[in-house]
């Protein structure tokens, strides 16, 4: 029986291009992962934290100065992590379920999660390069 035939390599040649291709596809997807930062509310927070394997939490408020001053910052680090994390933002008036689960108590608070799960939390604006930082713990 030559190798072309042998029924046990033929499944594991088939097995491994089935890998390559979901890998592929994998790739693709997150080539359509949000390039700037998504608005969310309590009702969809759930499904983007579990739709994504890192999303980083804003909590925010429109009167908020220094949730305003990182603004910006985020804007360009969901551009640099698109298809390794998305940044999503809460308005914290707007959607008080999800604050008050996490028990915020100051603003802007930032929380990452990896797979669905709180992972590590911060309050306060943070500088470029710190939140930089913060994401690049869990995408690398």
């Amino acid at each position: 029986m030559s190798e072309d035939t042998d029924p046990e390599l033929e499944a594991l040649r088939k097995k491994r291009v089935h890998q390559i291709q979901m890998m592929y596809l994998a790739e693709e997807e997150k080539k359509n992962w949000p390039s700037s930062p998504v608005h969310i509310t309590d009702a969809e927070f759930q499904d983007v934290i579990s739709r994504y394997p890192v999303v980083l939490l804003d909590l925010w408020a429109q009167w908020c100065m220094p949730c305003k001053m990182i603004g910006p910052i985020l804007e360009k680090l969901a551009q640099e992590f698109q298809g390794k994390a998305v940044i999503a933002k809460m308005d914290v008036d707007r959607n008080p379920a999800t604050p008050n689960a996490f028990k915020v108590r100051g603003i802007p608070t930032l929380v990452v999660f990896k797979d669905g799960k709180a992972v590590e939390r911060t309050t306060g604006a943070m500088g470029r390069n710190a939140l930089h930082s913060l994401l690049s713990r869990y995408t690398d």
